[in-house]
């Protein structure tokens, strides 16, 4: 997929603030730290369009990029990080199940997991989270290009365990270094967005 225009929409807080056109929506979904923003920027070939922090937590607001006027990309805050209170942690959650719930343009969500690390409890029930919703969800395992080749293929057999994957939600193994996975990406997010 060619991206020829990217642009952030609106960072929002609530429903009321959400872009009203009726265009297709892919959320990215993931722990604080785990590479959302390069996720992003890598899909895109851009390198800063979505800020990458050294302050994990950073993201506060639902992200809406507009990519190719076609579609938006919908950053949501990242979860399971210590340092935010309980407070802000109970209005994230308030937003994310008011967009989860209710928004009819979301077509799908990219979970974005660690493949190093076995997904935690906080991705477990965002996973489960999300398929509460009916929310057809493609994890995206990145970091690949930290492992070696040969522990790939049990790291992403965890996963898919540990997450008690469903049958239609697809796996992606994803370096945001290399590229890898990037086409398989696309061509899946493309199937849910069809545009």
């Amino acid at each position: 997929m060619k991206v020829n225009s990217a642009d952030i929409v609106i960072s929002a807080a609530s429903k009321k603030q959400y872009p009203n056109q009726p265009i297709p929506e892919i959320a990215l979904a993931g722990r604080s730290n785990v590479g959302k923003s390069s996720f992003i920027n890598k899909m895109i070939q851009r390198k800063n369009l979505a800020r990458t922090s050294s302050k994990p937590g950073k993201t506060q607001t639902l992200n809406f990029y507009i990519i190719n006027d076609k579609f938006h990309f919908v950053d949501v805050p990242g979860y399971g990080y210590a340092k935010v209170s309980k407070k802000e942690r109970a209005k994230w959650g308030a937003m994310m199940e008011e967009y989860f719930a209710e928004r009819e343009q979301l077509k799908a969500t990219a979970l974005i997991i660690d493949v190093r690390h076995k997904p935690s409890e906080d991705d477990q029930v965002m996973y489960d989270y999300l398929k509460h919703f009916d929310v057809p969800v493609m994890v995206i395992a990145t970091k690949l290009d930290k492992i070696k080749k040969g522990q790939r293929h049990k790291q992403l057999k965890m996963i898919q365990e540990v997450l008690e994957m469903e049958e239609e939600d697809t796996l992606i193994p994803f370096s945001s270094e290399t590229g890898e996975g990037k086409d398989k990406a696309w061509k899946t997010m493309l199937s849910h967005l069809q545009v």
